[in-house]
């Protein structure tokens, strides 16, 4: 195979960013041929666009049995993503299925598992800010040891502002039914994932989300969950989509230096001794050890990261290529997303890996009684949101 023939499931908001990326001439080795939607109003707009361009279809069967399609792009509603992933791998396609993975972690880990019968398959997330270099620095830092025994972590990302008409666009969003969640699983997915990827799983999480505050949808606008790590470590998340301005500041805290991301900028500073050898060694009461802020040299990209995923996924398949989002690491941030939920709902602390069972059951008590919206769908402009 010298090209990835590739065609988008979803032509919405992000299909149709998706589409943009393939048609921009940066992508590599690769060539969108075929677009699905089960909107014929959507595919009517493409076909105005670009006359017969693409093949087009109105369900993900046809174009799975297009032999001329390597590659799928899954970007549908989020119940969808590991249903018609399972579908694409049967179907003997590559498949790269938009954030989050799922909307609860025992339908993807079915997924992962239906991956794992098709090793000559590629199976990835458009995990795009994995690809913003100040976050694989921010990794660095702390795997290496930089700041010590991670000792705190805090993430205040409420710069996610959305309007009622934002949630009136579309008859499946913030329903139980249609979305399976709120912030927690539109906006959040990529910083719950980068929350893990950088300072890996919490142990125990209680939460309070709060549905449908300031805003009439039926699913959770703001949370703020606490968690703890194995080794004592604590972490906060804040997050809402009602707030304006917001802010997006990510504090990681260890025995020997801090780092914090924010204003698309990387701060670290770094004790001179350890904290804990200097606590056992010093006895001059007031004091503490000697603080270097060091400069550290990376640049914030938070714009080229969903055309990098789509090329790191071409070229895994062409090349062989080290996948920086595999499939497999999209089961961690919605844990902790499930987490957040079910604590939430059960007034606990929930421990991880969560039950599984538990959480479907509680989330289909929530679906049961989730209401039809009739709405006019339309595409918003998502320039700069992603």
């Amino acid at each position: 195979m010298e090209k990835v023939r590739i065609g988008i499931v979803g032509v919405g908001n992000i299909g149709s960013f998706h589409m943009r990326n393939a048609l921009g001439g940066e992508l590599e080795n690769a060539e969108l041929v075929a677009l699905c939607d089960i909107n014929p109003e959507k595919l009517t707009k493409v076909a105005e666009q670009y006359g017969d361009r693409f093949k087009l279809y109105d369900h993900v069967d046809k174009l799975l049995a297009d032999d001329q399609v390597d590659a799928i792009i899954i970007s549908t509603p989020h119940y969808d993503h590991p249903v018609i992933a399972i579908q694409g791998l049967q179907a003997g396609k590559h498949v790269l299925v938009e954030k989050p993975a799922g909307v609860y972690t025992k339908k993807v880990r079915e997924m992962i598992e239906e991956s794992q019968k098709h090793p000559e398959l590629t199976l990835a997330l458009v995990y795009n800010q994995r690809m913003n270099p100040t976050y694989q620095k921010a990794k660095e830092l702390v795997e290496s040891g930089q700041i010590g025994e991670l000792r705190r972590t805090n993430w205040i990302i409420t710069n996610w502002y959305r309007s009622q008409s934002y949630y009136n666009s579309g008859g499946w969003r913030a329903t139980w039914k249609g979305e399976g969640g709120g912030v927690l699983l539109n906006q959040d997915p990529h910083q719950l994932d980068l929350w893990q990827w950088i300072c890996g799983m919490p142990q125990r999480i209680y939460s309070f989300a709060y549905n449908g505050k300031r805003r009439d949808v039926e699913v959770e606008t703001e949370v703020t969950a606490y968690c703890e790590y194995a080794n004592g470590a604590t972490g906060v998340f804040v997050t809402t989509t009602t707030e304006t301005p917001g802010t997006n500041r990510f504090e990681i805290v260890g025995s020997q230096g801090k780092i914090i991301i924010e204003d698309e900028q990387l701060k670290f500073w770094r004790t001179v001794m350890d904290e804990t050898e200097w606590n056992a060694t010093y006895t001059g009461g007031f004091g503490e050890p000697e603080v270097w802020e060091i400069k550290i040299p990376v640049e914030f990209d938070g714009n080229t990261g969903h055309l990098r995923a789509t090329q790191n996924f071409v070229n895994n398949i062409l090349f062989g290529e080290k996948l920086l989002a595999p499939a497999t690491d999209g089961i961690y941030g919605l844990s902790i997303s499930n987490a957040i939920h079910l604590s939430s709902w059960l007034e606990r602390w929930v421990d991880l890996p969560i039950d599984e069972d538990l959480f479907l059951e509680e989330l289909n008590k929530r679906i049961a009684t989730s209401k039809d919206k009739e709405v006019e769908e339309k595409v918003l402009n998502t320039e700069n949101t992603y």
